[in-house]
């Protein structure tokens, strides 16, 4: 029994020149990687459009697959094109073993173009041109013949002059779908063919298309341009051509206002007047995207990947900053003036490490200008009336306008314009509006799928109820509707961090890149609680109450939030801790399986992720979490596990994000106030146990060498993880083992304690 894949991993092994991220111009492969940063940006794209939010489609490096253990979380890896030459040198031996080993198990490979020569067991690549010639076997050997090409000439590497839209006769049959066409159109770049692919058919190969047009190489028997490989428990899915490609053009959004970012908007594909006959290609393409996604739909669909209702990728949105006293927010604005400049608009920027910031002021910000930027699915007048009234009313019980629940947002967006159609940006060069409310709440027109009356009602009724004198955790507050990461945006920005003060917490409805530890990324749509918390802990308290907790205190906070959250009603709500940093809760397809054993029960629903910086005076944590709340995919939600709740808390009301929020951030302040004072003592430790999953756990431990051994705890000081080793029969040995979080990973379904790199 294993967790559940959530990840899609795209490798990624090309840099390019700062200057050429919308030009794709000075293109630099890493010697040894092998990809381009044009196949990788489509790859993204595209599976991120098709697959999300059941999967989280994120980037990794060779170094990563050779040395994390990703395997257990992938649903598939994915190669896109580039030169199959580089993955060699960077995978061959031990990345290979563990890429073919991954698929035989179960895992799913999907090679474009060279990712799809590189899957074959043999490369036969301009046989005969001095210049451009590549010939050799290959290790992965997923489809058991050669792939040869190129299968039309002209191919000239980093250019567009070999391009063509080869037309494709697809094998519906193998598809077993009714809504692709007969024939379609592919982008294609110096791919293969797959000799003699019908000859394959015993060995568990499916041709998925044909090439149409006249083949410049001897295909054998066939000319397969797609082809389906069994492996073993997995598959294989291998293109000579693009169909990932996406050739819909985006519209610049040149006009800039207080309201509308500039977007570094960018066609997918552009046109280049120095490449005869290219504008057609990229014409004809555009005319058939349609069936290019249905089709590639059907092929993912074989592969057993879950695909969703194709969507735009969402536009970012305002960040609305607001206080649980309005004034109070006027405080942090003076402090952002000695970092604040003016542009050529006139308008005040930060311009930080990682992202650059446009501050609305009060005396120029007003409602009405913030009309355009709300999303097109807003709720109705009416509604949106009726929650204004309830977040000026100050009620606990406020309506949350939809906020809790996943069926509220498609594709939020600052700029309809910009989100009529599909784009490609890089998001760190988008300017970030932050929207300054020191007056008043923003309204349920400004934020209507947040209600902050709603959220700083309830952070006021829990603060009393644990009697916290002066409470400092969310009284400041930065809102999104669509962010990057609250994480990125807070810690890679250290002039904006360094300002803000302690407690000030970063929300947001969606994220797009949502951060994890190492190459992970948590899936963040809506209906997911993410959130971002500064803490500025002194220096001098290093020795009696150190800065690694910070992730335990968090993750027990996140817990007691949750069962806490009205009464004695979610009280036994199956949520527990993994060591060091995530939040699992009992699935309930799996809740009365005979024989399961309890651990495998278990699921993933959040994560925290802890960095820092320091002065000569404190460490400034960022902590961020994610949890599921409401979200039937990609993992179990909380309001999933409503039904195991004793027979007389069933009729439980589905939990609402805001008062959430209010409710993990009060149990934060008051666990951190009490580890300022006391450290983390016998108290607190048997606070985290009695949510700990792993207590008298066996596990093998990878960095002592596969010694089995018993988890008994934390240590207090620094909070390594403990284990006694044990010998034959499992009989203790009399040695404890100590490990630290930040070297080390728990695979809690394999019982595996193992080594991050």
């Amino acid at each position: 029994m294993s967790s559940r894949r959530m990840n899609v991993l795209v490798y990624s092994g090309a840099i390019q020149s700062h200057e050429s991220w919308w030009k794709n111009e000075n293109l630099i492969l890493l010697s040894g990687n092998g990809s381009t940063v044009e196949s990788v940006r489509h790859c993204l794209y595209t599976l991120r459009r098709l697959l999300s939010p059941n999967y989280a489609v994120i980037p990794v490096t060779g170094d990563m697959i050779i040395k994390e253990p990703w395997q257990s979380t992938c649903a598939a890896l994915v190669f896109p094109g580039g030169a199959d030459q580089g993955y060699c040198r960077t995978l061959n031996g031990a990345g290979n073993r563990r890429i073919k080993q991954y698929v035989e198990q179960g895992g799913k490979y999907i090679g474009f173009c060279a990712g799809g020569y590189y899957g074959t067991a043999r490369v036969e690549f301009e046989v005969g041109n001095r210049l451009l010639e590549v010939v050799g076997d290959r290790e992965l050997a997923f489809y058991p013949g050669t792939s040869r090409g190129c299968a039309f000439s002209g191919f000239v590497y980093h250019s567009e002059k070999g391009t063509r839209a080869s037309e494709l006769s697809v094998n519906k049959i193998a598809l077993a779908s009714g809504s692709i066409p007969n024939v379609l159109k592919s982008y294609y770049n110096g791919g293969g063919v797959f000799v003699d692919a019908p000859r394959y058919a015993g060995q568990g190969v499916e041709i998925l298309a044909d090439y149409n047009d006249k083949l410049d190489v001897d295909a054998g028997e066939g000319r397969a341009a797609i082809v389906y490989c069994k492996v073993g428990e997995g598959s294989a899915l291998l293109t000579g051509p693009h169909p990932e490609f996406v050739f819909g053009f985006s519209k610049p959004v040149d006009n800039w206002s207080l309201t509308k970012p500039r977007f570094a908007s960018q066609n997918l594909q552009q046109p280049k007047e120095d490449v005869p006959g290219f504008s057609k290609v990229v014409e004809v393409l555009a005319k058939d995207e349609k069936h290019r996604m249905d089709f590639l739909k059907a092929c993912l669909l074989k592969l057993g990947l879950t695909i969703n209702e194709e969507q735009n990728v969402p536009s970012l949105s305002h960040i609305h900053l607001s206080s649980i006293e309005p004034s109070s927010t006027k405080k942090i604005v003076q402090d952002l003036q000695e970092i604040t400049a003016k542009d050529e608009h006139d308008q005040d920027v930060v311009k930080d490490e990682n992202d650059t910031f446009h501050i609305i002021q009060p005396s120029v910000y007003s409602t009405n200008d913030l009309q355009e930027a709300l999303p097109s699915s807003q709720p109705s007048t009416s509604e949106a009336q009726e929650s204004h009234a309830d977040q000026t009313s100050g009620s606990s019980n406020a309506p949350t306008n939809q906020s809790s629940s996943t069926a509220s947002i498609s594709t939020p967006s600052s700029s309809t314009e910009a989100a009529a159609e599909p784009q490609i940006l890089d998001y760190n060069t988008i300017p970030k509006t932050i929207a300054i409310h020191d007056t008043t709440y923003p309204s349920a027109k400004e934020t209507p799928y947040f209600n902050h009356s709603s959220f700083y009602s309830n952070l006021k009724s829990y603060t009393t109820a644990q009697h916290l004198d002066t409470p400092t955790f969310a009284t400041h507050l930065l809102y999104g509707e669509v962010v990057t990461s609250t994480n990125t945006l807070l810690e890679k920005n250290t002039k904006l961090l360094r300002r803000l003060p302690h407690g000030t917490t970063f929300t947001a409805t969606t994220q797009l890149a949502g951060r994890g530890r190492g190459s992970n990324v948590w899936v963040s749509p809506a209906g997911s609680l993410m959130f971002s918390v500064v803490i500025r802990h002194p220096m001098t308290h290093l020795s009696s109450a150190p800065v690694v907790f910070i992730q335990y205190l968090a993750a027990m906070a996140i817990v007691s939030g949750i069962k806490n959250y009205d009464g004695n009603t979610y009280k036994s709500l199956p949520v527990k801790l993994k060591w060091p940093n995530d939040i699992y809760a009992l699935d309930p397809s799996k809740a009365n399986t005979p024989g399961l054993p309890e651990n495998e029960k278990y699921t993933k629903i959040g994560g925290i992720l802890v960095n820092s910086h320091y002065n000569s005076k404190e460490y400034i944590a960022v902590c961020g979490a994610g949890i599921n709340v409401s979200n039937t995919s990609p993992t179990v939600s909380l309001n999933d596990l409503i039904p195991l709740l004793p027979q007389a808390y069933r009729a439980a009301q589905p939990f609402q994000l805001e008062k959430l929020l209010a409710s993990i951030l009060v149990s934060l302040e008051s666990l951190y106030q009490q580890f300022m004072a006391t450290g983390f003592d016998k108290v607190m430790e048997d606070m985290y146990y009695a949510h700990w999953l792993h207590m008298d756990q066996i596990v093998t431990i990878e960095s002592e060498g596969g010694v089995r051994a018993q988890i008994k705890g934390i240590t207090r000081d620094y909070g390594l993880l403990v284990a006694d080793e044990l010998g034959w029969e499992d009989r203790p040995m009399g040695k404890r083992i100590t490990l630290m979080s930040d070297s080390n990973s728990f695979d809690f379904f394999r019982g595996l304690v193992k080594r991050k790199v």
